[in-house]
């Protein structure tokens, strides 16, 4: 299960109401994947994209969420937040697989 925080859902919205066409359809689902690089093994990545074959589907707060399944096995009990500081907003992220976190809260390395 992956869950949005309420301040992480506004924001998500926020930024789906930029990617959506003028003609009146769906959001497209969030696609949050896993992909090897960054400070540490690995790093985070939001996206907006369709569903596709094999994907696990998620919702929270009224959000669709879509996950590969290589990048859902390290993201079990994700809680994604959004916040703002003096140097800007940006997506939290509180991975309990992660086994440690760059100081950029972008990447990880996946616990064994």
């Amino acid at each position: 299960m992956i869950t949005l925080t309420a301040t992480a859902a506004q924001e998500i919205r926020r930024l789906q109401a930029t990617q959506t066409p003028s003609t009146p359809s769906p959001p497209l689902p969030l696609r949050l994947q896993v992909k090897p690089g960054g400070c540490a093994s690995f790093y985070y990545d939001l996206s907006f994209s369709s569903t596709q074959d094999g994907d696990q589907r998620y919702e929270s707060q009224g959000i669709e969420i879509c996950v590969d399944p290589e990048s859902d096995r390290h993201l079990q009990d994700l809680r994604l937040d959004y916040s703002e500081d003096l140097m800007g907003g940006g997506f939290r992220f509180h991975n309990p697989n992660a086994a440690n976190t760059c100081g950029c809260g972008h990447s990880f390395s996946p616990s064994s």
